[in-house]
């Protein structure tokens, strides 16, 4: 593979380390040769790294005379661009020659030449103009990619792929602390407390707000700020009227970075907008412990009370009592540090970010090798876009398994918030009863999944089940074919709604998969028989839980360890709750007692909160809740945790149930208690019914059958694997874009 990149040659920071790094590191992956188009410091760096580097200086028409005789002569694969005159001469490039280009964004567009209005007026707009018209875009992290998508940029066109450090160099034998703050001008006694941040000194990083929040840290901490820029006289002068200009250091632009960080105590970041900044993973190189703003891709790094602090930007009062907090507790320091590292070494690394990069030109190549119209699509329909946790897990699973089937399957999502769909699921989509892009979306594809959930049934609506019978006819009629996928059948009341119903599934499905067995006699009630029906499972049972330092910080968010032992409360409000909350309290006292167990309240949904305060208020032991959670993933880990788990809400049965643990459930609706039905487990009572001694019986039974739990799942999950049989099946054999 011949990747050819594009940059400007006066790029310094983060940009220019990541150029660096990434084409040191692609070495023995890809073939790849740097056009600067500027002679200096950029391109020796590079050529003295060993990357095949050309430089060309001239206006636009000389320059991109040569740039096109390079890329013919050199016959590469890729353009990779980088920077505003990177993009610009990408764009001309692939206007002429028909090339494949795509481009790092590195930050936000609008805010790159904040502070020089003349720059954003020339550079800036001539930059945001040039990735219109470039196809692809790698986004060092999931924030930087939300905004481009949020910016009209099409979601399967966007990469995300985080900045990496070298974690292969160790530590040296000897290291003189002393001697090193010395040539940063810092006379430190013992006692003392460094902390420090490198940024450039321009607005978007706002040193501002850090110098006023180290006003109010202890006398024993010291500050230093590598780093230059056209703030840097104001600064200084900010932080003479402060009073703390003899704790503070301008040490001026830093060559020596890793020395830099091999004597902070404290790493820094209070920027109010950055993409993915090295600033933080080099730090964690070195152990340092780190408070940082909560902007871009920072939070994939640090969570918070985990491995590092967080602070909204610009908070000074929140960032002062973060540095008082590890300036006084050593040891949180040291353990902040360690789990940083370990984390950062991982998922951050070099090796990691390379992989990556592969990935993605990999992806970009064989997406070249077909037009859109050559290219199988599939469509979800479902009840999206809602603010439905449980209907939301349900979209990301069937993602997910689609794009098992093939990465790049394109993927279009009709929901009732298509930007909020877009964003979260990184896919195409329209607004749910936007007909004709509906019908537009079902022409392209190959593939109709009627997606998830209790679609079918006329309790919510007539006008519901219409809709979404209507869907499975036009899917038909467009040439798709049609697959009800994991769903649920009924209750249809009505039997005008009947006829119309079975008639519809018989004449225009081609497959269908069920969660439960109680709606297969449904669909025989319906005279449903020419579709193949597989007994399956809900396609959320397969996601997996988010990663444990995020599981960590929710529950140590809510003041609970993340090694207690704790029986999980999903509740809801429903008709007759305000009679039985007290038995459910009392219930789970009892429990909690006999079996040394806490209680953690975790509301499914926002609304769930405040059922979980009405029953935490009423008992007598200790409990904790955790706020209701964005991710489904990390709702997952959090139950993950639990010995025991009751739940009103069925994705709360049905994310328990998937990581093995033991639940009980209480039914408010008909599907509750068909799903704890079809896990096996007599573990559930309507609320009607409820009383705190049979829930108490209920809780410690399930305690009692682990095992059995497990195993029920195990085969639950054997089941589900038919919904993505079903999919593979119908949508036959995929064509293939171009491999190198």
């Amino acid at each position: 593979m011949k990747v050819l990149h594009l940059i400007g040659g006066g790029d310094v920071g983060g940009a220019k380390t990541h150029v660096l790094s990434l084409l040191a590191g692609l070495k023995g992956h890809a073939e790849a040769t740097l056009v600067s188009f500027r002679a200096g410091q950029f391109a020796d760096e590079a050529a003295e790294k060993g990357i095949d580097t050309v430089v060309i200086e001239g206006g636009i028409r000389s320059s991109l005379s040569k740039l096109r005789k390079l890329y013919r002569e050199g016959k590469y694969d890729l353009v990779h661009c980088h920077g505003a005159r990177g993009n610009m001469m990408g764009m001309l490039l692939r206007h002429f020659e028909k090339v494949t280009v795509l481009t790092t964004v590195h930050s936000d567009p609008k805010l790159d030449y904040l502070g020089r209005p003349a720059a954003a007026l020339t550079f800036g707009l001539i930059n945001r103009f040039a990735l219109r018209r470039i196809e692809y875009h790698v986004a060092v992290s999931d924030p930087v990619a939300d905004m481009l998508i949020e910016r009209g940029f099409s979601p399967c066109g966007v990469f995300t792929m985080y900045n990496g450090v070298d974690f292969g160099d160790s530590e040296p034998e000897s290291f003189d602390r002393a001697a090193a703050l010395a040539r940063f001008g810092v006379t430190a006694e013992e006692g003392d407390v460094i902390c420090g941040i490198a940024a450039r000194l321009s607005p978007v990083k706002d040193i501002p707000t850090l110098l006023r929040a180290f006003a109010k840290a202890p006398e024993n901490m010291k500050l230093i700020i590598a780093g230059d820029g056209e703030d840097a006289e104001t600064l200084k002068a900010l932080s003479h009227e402060l009073g703390i200009d003899g704790r503070v250091t301008f040490a001026g632009w830093v060559d020596d970075m890793d020395n830099f960080y091999r004597v902070l105590d404290i790493n820094l970041l209070t920027s109010r907008s950055e993409g993915f900044p090295y600033a933080l993973p080099e730090g964690a190189r070195r152990h340092c412990a780190t408070i940082a703003s909560r902007v871009g891709g920072v939070p994939a790094l640090i969570d918070h009370g985990v491995n590092g602090l967080l602070f909204e930007p610009g908070d000074v009062e929140t960032l002062a009592a973060h540095l008082t907090a590890l300036a006084r507790d050593g040891e949180k320091r040291h353990r902040f540090a360690d789990a940083l590292y370990s984390k950062a070494k991982r998922d951050f690394s070099l090796d990691a970010m390379i992989s990556r990069q592969m990935e993605i030109y990999r992806a970009v190549l064989r997406r070249r090798g077909f037009t859109r119209g050559d290219r199988a699509e599939v469509t979800v329909c479902g009840a999206y876009g809602r603010g439905n946790a449980g209907d939301e897990a349900i979209l990301e699973a069937i993602v997910s398994e689609m794009r098992a089937i093939d990465p790049d399957l394109r993927l279009h999502v009709l929901s009732r918030d298509p930007k909020a769909t877009r964003l979260r699921f990184r896919v195409d989509s329209s607004y749910t009863f936007n007909l004709h892009a509906m019908r537009r979306a079902m022409k392209r594809s190959r593939l109709f999944i009627n997606g998830g959930g209790s679609l079918m049934q006329d309790v919510t609506s007539t006008r519901s089940l219409i809709f979404y019978l209507h869907t499975l006819r036009t899917a038909h009629r467009a040439g798709a074919k049609v697959l009800m996928y994991g769903c649920g059948i009924g209750p249809i009341t009505k039997e005008r709604n009947r006829r119309r119903a079975g008639k519809y599934i018989d004449r225009y499905v081609d497959a269908i998969t069920l969660r439960e067995d109680m709606s297969l006699g449904e669909l025989k009630r319906l005279g449903v028989t020419k579709p193949e029906i597989l007994p399956a499972a809900d396609p959320a049972l397969t996601l997996s839980p988010a990663g444990p330092e995020l599981v960590e910080s929710a529950l140590l968010s809510a003041g609970a360890s993340p090694e207690g032992k704790y029986i999980c409360l999903a509740l809801r409000k429903w008709k007759g709750w305000e009679a039985k909350r007290a038995d459910i309290a009392a219930a789970a006292d009892s429990v909690c007692e006999k079996y040394g167990l806490e209680a953690v309240f975790l509301p499914i949904e926002g609304k769930d909160e405040e059922a979980a305060r009405e029953v935490a208020q009423l008992m007598r032991t200790r409990s904790y809740s955790v706020g209701a959670q964005k991710d489904a993933r990390v709702v997952i880990g959090v139950l993950g945790r639990m010995r025991l788990v009751v739940s009103m809400r069925l994705h709360g049965l049905i994310f328990a149930a998937g990581q093995g643990v033991p639940v009980v459930g209480v039914s408010y609706d008909p599907k509750v208690s068909s799903f704890m039905s079809y896990l096996g487990a007599d573990l559930c009572t309507d609320i009607e019914d409820l009383t705190a001694d049979k829930l108490r019986e209920l809780l410690e039974r399930a305690i009692l059958e682990g095992d059995g739990f497990r195993k029920r799942t195990a085969e639950l999950r054997r089941l589900e694997a038919r919904n993505v049989e079903a999919a593979r099946k119908l949508l036959g054999e995929l064509p293939k874009g171009e491999e190198i």
